[in-house]
Formats: C-alpha cells, structure tokens, sequence
C-alpha cells in the first residue's frame, strides 16, 4: 500500500518522451485504487488523491477517461480527482457525471453552469436529482436535457421547473410525451399540458389517466424502489465520514455550530456521523434513522440533544429528506418538533439506548 505520495516521483516522470509510460502508470493506481477502496483508511484515499490528481493533469485523454470509469461506480472515490474529471472533456466526464455519487448538488450546479448540453445531458440522467439541480439544468439546457429530464422519473422538478419545461413543451412534442409519462404533475399541469398537446399525447394522458384509476403503475414502482432505504445507504461512505469526524472531535470538538456548517456544505454521511456523536447513539442506529420516511427516531434524539428547531428544519433539506419530504411536510415536522417536551425525549432515548445496548 502506498505510504506517501513519493511512490511517484512526478519530477522524473515529467521530463519522460514517452507519455505511454504516464498513462499506464495512471491507469494502474485508478485499477488499485477500485479494487482496495472500501478496505482503504481515510489518509490512503487522500494519497491516492493526491497522486491521481497529479497523474491526470499528465496523462492523455484516453487514461483520463480509464481512470474516470473506474472511479465513477465507487461510494468510496478519492473526491478532488473525481470533481476534477467530471469538468474534463465529456469523454472522460460522462460516466462520473451520471454515476458518481461523490458529486453534490453544488458540484453538478457548477458543472451545469459552466459547460455544455453534452456535460448537461449527462447530469440529467443520473438516478437522482433535486429541485436544485433541475432548475439550473432546464434554465441551461437545449432541448435534449429538457426531454431526459422530463422522462427522468429520479429527478425533482420545482414548481417553476415544471412551467419552464411545460413553455418548451409547446413546440416539442417528444417533451410533450415525456411529462405525460410523470407521476409528479399536478392537475392543472395535466389540463395544461393536454390544452396544448396534440393528438398522440392527449392518448398517452388518456391511458395514464386510466392506468391511475387501478394498479399502481410500473414507473412509479420503479421510482419508488429507487427511493428505498437500501438504495439511500448505499450512496453514502458513512465509515470514512465517522473517521473525519473523530479527529474533528479530539480537536476542535463537535457541537451544533459544526452540525450545521456540514450541512450547509451537503455532506450528508458526516452530518449522521456527528449527530450520532451528539446524540450518543451508535453510527448505524444514526444512519438507518436518517434515511427514513418516519423520522419520529431523529425528532426524539435531536431533541434530547437539545437541538433549535432552525437546525433541525435545516437537517431535514439535506440527504435523502431532500428528495423524500415534500416542504409542507418538514414545516409539520419543524411545529411537532418544537412541541416535543425535552425531558421526555432524554428519557425516551435512555430506553432506546439500553436495548440498543443489550
């Protein structure tokens, strides 16, 4: 395993003619890397970083783009390498683009804004998208990412996500036909939508009409398995986020202030990992809890930890929430929260923690 970066003496590898020998070198640490990432320590990931970054400033795009497919699938991925390629050439940045989940919000966003409809298009097709990036990706995008989206049952479209791509949708009928396929659009998007569409997607809306009135449709099965628990703790490198955290707790020290400020950067894994430390809960208890649907476990532990309520409304538009509590439901949640008695909470969570404990 690599100690420290001097396992690549990047002097020497500079002044080499032959740049074949830079791109198997690179190819070669991108295959060790995927094949050791999940039992890696937090400080060799930063190794590798740091080499990788390095090696695909020296490489050809051919390498750029092996190393870009073998890191894209990983939960695990050396972060500043990953958010590196993802601006490259769109050969080297589409797999990550799609599917890396070490990109966030802010990453894509950025991405969107500062590069075409082919780096665009790739972002549209991820599994999942929030109001945040559909915004900056129908304000942007042609009309190809506005049609991936529209048939993207994965990503959220805000309110005024929805009138931009129902104005497209007047002289597009392939957009036309995506938006009949969604379950998210509201009545008046439907009368909408039909008012301007033409023969063919008046069908498709009569048909899913119909489809509605009896079993619940296979999109929407699909969509929902996508939102499962399973598939959110799946996306997260909780571990390494718990290890980051430990060192943060020796020195400075974790409170509140440290919670937020986590959240305000989107990092999801180390906000449970810090809530499990504040809360005095275990890691797992703490990222099961935080994925879920019911999140009376989370309101009780943030409140027994004496948690303001302006953090947690804050908690609840990160992470999963982001995607699965619609606003009316996190201002319900925020008001039963700040109803929630605190000494009741600390001894609701003495119970759980003693059978958490046995």
């Amino acid at each position: 395993m690599m100690a420290n970066t001097e396992l690549v003496n990047f002097e020497a590898l500079a002044r080499e003619d032959d740049i074949s020998r830079r791109n198997d070198l690179a190819c070669n640490v991108a295959m060790l890397f995927s094949l050791t990432s999940e039992t890696c320590s937090e400080e060799q990931i930063q190794i590798y970083d740091s080499v990788l970054v390095r090696l695909s400033e020296m490489v050809e795009q051919q390498a750029r783009e092996f190393i870009a497919g073998r890191l894209a699938a990983l939960r695990r991925a050396p972060e500043a390498t990953v958010r590196r390629l993802a601006g490259d050439e769109i050969a080297v940045a589409r797999p990550l683009l799609e599917r890396s989940t070490v990109l966030r919000d802010g990453d894509l966003i950025d991405i969107a804004c500062h590069h075409g409809d082919d780096h665009r298009l790739a972002i549209a097709t991820r599994d999942i998208l929030s109001e945040l990036v559909t915004d900056t990706l129908v304000e942007k995008g042609g009309e190809r990412v506005k049609r991936r989206l529209a048939e993207n049952l994965g990503a959220s479209l805000s309110r005024h996500g929805v009138r931009h791509l129902l104005d497209a949708a007047r002289l597009d009928e392939d957009l036309q036909l995506a938006l009949a396929e969604r379950e998210d659009l509201s009545e008046t998007d439907i009368a909408e939508l039909a008012s301007l569409a033409g023969e063919r997607v008046r069908i498709r809306l009569f048909d899913r009409a119909r489809r509605a009135a009896g079993a619940v449709p296979q999109a929407a099965q699909m969509a929902a398995q996508r939102l499962s628990n399973d598939f959110w703790l799946a996306r997260y490198d909780f571990e390494t986020a718990m290890g980051r955290v430990c060192a943060l707790a020796r020195d400075p020290g974790l409170d509140e202030a440290t919670l937020l400020r986590f959240a305000e950067e989107d990092r999801f894994a180390e906000v449970v990992a810090i809530f499990a430390i504040l809360g005095d809960i275990g890691l797992e208890e703490a990222k099961h809890w935080m994925v879920r649907l019911d999140v009376d476990p989370f309101l009780i532990v943030a409140r027994a930890s004496g948690l303001r309520p302006a953090t947690v409304g804050v908690l609840l538009t990160i992470g999963p929430w982001r995607y699965r509590l619609p606003d009316a439901e996190r201002r319900r949640l925020v008001e039963r929260y700040e109803r929630i008695v605190p000494a009741q909470a600390r001894n609701l969570l003495a119970q759980w923690q003693g059978r958490i404990a046995c």
